[in-house]
């Protein structure tokens, strides 16, 4: 598999763009015509800078406005053609991308349209030169690759074939399955691209809404199914316009931009495996059957107060790490939930909380295998992680989040990490508050790398992703994602924030980036375990009054139910078939905090609706603008 991405799909300087390109992996590139005009050195200069950097150039774009005109504009077309061929013959390409005819002159018609992509053809040929032809969703007469593809055959020239692109096939709801019957060696270059399900025009959609295949709701794996079926192992290309990528990282898009492809041409080796694109062999993704652990990183003092709040949530201590300052803080034995305190003065948990102050930099999650999930991150280009060990301590796999936090992977063969490094404590063992499980965790981000974190867990494990929706914030708007794998066993809530007004944003800028934002725990009744959380000391969320006026009214509710959920300040929701409570902790350090959440009768959601109503109460427990300090235990 040669892979390709267009420069217009990053941000930079075509200088940056290339570097952020062969950094992430990719075999060539597609010049985009304004990144070029934009650069101040001629077309021979671009094709030494893309040799240097060990790719090559696999198409040059785009090519305007050319058939089924009438004269002179028929002429001026041809003349325009030319001087792109001596561009491409400078860049050192023998590839130009022809899109489909815009122009209010253009005159419809399969056969002429052929006919002058065959004269197109000729002069090409004489040149060595190669022209591809593409239909854009919205061309004045041609914009459906079927009949691109009859143009290209009627045309009937071997330096005239067939581009076809994602985005523009899927946005107009084309049966793919029509693809399977094109001839593998008709197409030229296949462009990729994936994009949210939007209803709105195309050329604006797809002008800045695309992103990488999987970040989006198109079947991009179904169209590339169907190329794979025709036998088509030439280039795969990414052509991305989108308004975040245009002001992020190249670096990180570039990375992502790759992965997608990995993931996706993985994803199509296993429904097609006769398919003769050449696939980077990895493991399946992965299943996840559980968090194992959440560690935090904390100094001494923060790490007791941690401790204190994890006792009022029913929480014992339950072991000690043999070399390491690391405690195990425990409810519901050991598969259920493990929370970590390590306040060493050494090692990356000590890094973190330099950074960010006391944060949940790292969590454990359970699967089946942590060998092969290690193995399938790293082909995806994920960063491994591994720390010196000491004596007696076990190797655990592990990976670099895409926060900078780190994720282990804990199998039946390291499950006994906990009898090996730890010394157990009995005790301070206490009563607990019947909390079973890790329910979900909340990661939050920047909203311009919420789509890097939505690949990253895709990709890797075996997940789906719900629909987006809006959390309205007093000071902003939050976007919120959640995926989660089959049967629960992780949940994880994206969180973007686009300012620091928000609570999220607030967050992010106060922590320096750290990623987890909140953990929720579970319970299997929520008001027995509220009783206990009041009677071991616990400060709950004060939710104002007026929510719970609202609530019985929009739910109709019994009022006696809805006085129970008020006096534990307990948060309702359901939908078509189950019920969901929550209740919340304070926050801590700078702006974490704990859920408690029931689940009845197979309830799906995470209780968006109530979340302004959260955010407003953990608001006011904050210090004024401008004030140091923030709300303690």
């Amino acid at each position: 598999m040669k892979t390709s991405i267009a420069t217009v799909s990053i941000s930079g300087d075509l200088r940056e763009k290339l570097a952020a390109i062969a950094a992430a992996g990719f075999d060539g590139v597609e010049i985009f015509e304004n990144d070029f005009l934009a650069f101040d050195g001629t077309p021979a200069e671009v094709g030494r800078m893309v040799r240097d950097h060990g790719l090559e150039i696999t198409l040059y774009q785009p090519f305007r406005d050319f058939e089924g005109l009438p004269e002179p504009q028929r002429r001026r077309a041809f003349d325009r053609a030319e001087r792109k061929f001596d561009l491409m013959q400078q860049f050192g390409t023998d590839l130009m991308l022809v899109c489909s005819n815009v122009s209010p002159a253009a005159l419809g018609g399969i056969d002429r349209a052929a006919a002058d992509l065959r004269a197109l053809g000729e002069r090409a040929a004489r040149r060595g030169l190669r022209v591809g032809y593409e239909a854009l969703a919205w061309g004045r007469h041609i914009n459906d690759p079927r009949d691109a593809w009859e143009i290209v055959r009627r045309a009937d020239h071997p330096n005239v074939g067939l581009i076809l692109d994602s985005f523009h096939t899927l946005a107009r709801r084309i049966d793919v399955k029509t693809i399977r019957a094109i001839p593998a060696d008709r197409i030229f270059i296949v462009q990729l691209a994936d994009a949210p399900m939007i209803d709105m025009d195309p050329l604006y959609w797809s002008r800045h809404f695309r992103n990488m295949p999987g970040e989006g709701d198109l079947p991009v794996t179904d169209f590339m199914r169907a190329v794979a079926a025709t036998g088509y192992d030439g280039p795969l290309s990414l052509e991305i316009f989108n308004d975040q990528f245009r002001g992020g990282s190249p670096k990180s898009i570039a990375l992502d931009g790759r992965r997608s492809l990995i993931n996706l041409m993985d994803q199509v080796r296993r429904a097609e495996p006769a398919t003769s694109l050449n696939v980077p062999d990895m493991p399946d993704r992965v299943g996840v059957l559980g968090v194992e652990f959440v560690e935090f990183a904390a100094n001494e003092k923060e790490g007791e107060e941690l401790a204190a709040l994890l006792s009022t949530m029913g929480f014992s201590l339950s072991a000690r790490h043999k070399n390491r300052d690391v405690t195990v803080w425990r409810q519901g034995g050991r598969r259920s939930m493990n929370i970590v305190i390590n306040t060493s003065h050494e090692g990356f948990a000590h890094s973190s909380y330099v950074v960010h102050g006391t944060n949940a930099y790292a969590m454990g999650l359970r699967v089946i295998d942590s060998s092969a999930t290690v193995s399938r991150a790293r082909t995806l280009g994920v960063e491994t992680f591994s720390e010196q060990r000491g004596p007696g301590e076990l190797f655990i796999p592990a990976i670099r989040g895409v926060g900078g936090g780190v994720i282990y992977f804990v199998d039946d063969a390291l499950k006994k990490v906990w009898d090996l490094e730890f010394e157990p404590n009995i005790s301070d063992a206490q009563d607990e508050a019947g909390l079973t499980r890790i329910d979900h965790v909340a990661q939050t981000m920047n909203y311009g790398d919420m789509l890097t974190w939505l690949l990253f867990y895709t990709s890797i494990f075996q997940t789906r992703k719900l629909p987006m929706v809006d959390v309205v914030d007093p000071g902003g708007l939050v976007r919120s994602q959640v995926v989660e794998s089959d049967g629960g066993g992780m949940r994880i809530t994206l969180n973007g924030a686009e300012g620091r007004k928000t609570l999220a944003g607030h967050f992010i800028a106060e922590s320096f980036g750290s990623s987890i934002q909140h953990i929720a725990f579970a319970s299997d009744e929520i008001f027995a375990t509220a009783a206990k959380l009041k009677a071991f000391g616990f400060q709950p969320l004060q939710i104002s009054q007026n929510y719970y006026d609202d609530l019985a009214a929009r739910f109709d509710l019994n009022p006696e139910f809805v006085d129970r959920l008020r006096q534990s300040n307990i948060l309702y929701d359901r939908d078509d078939i189950g019920e969901y409570f929550q209740c919340y902790s304070r926050s801590f350090g700078d702006g974490f905090f704990f859920e408690i959440v029931e689940r009845r009768n197979g309830y799906r959601g995470y209780g968006a609706v109530n979340a302004p109503f959260r955010i407003a109460a953990l608001k006011r427990l904050m210090p004024p603008a401008g004030m140091p300090g923030s709300v303690s235990i």
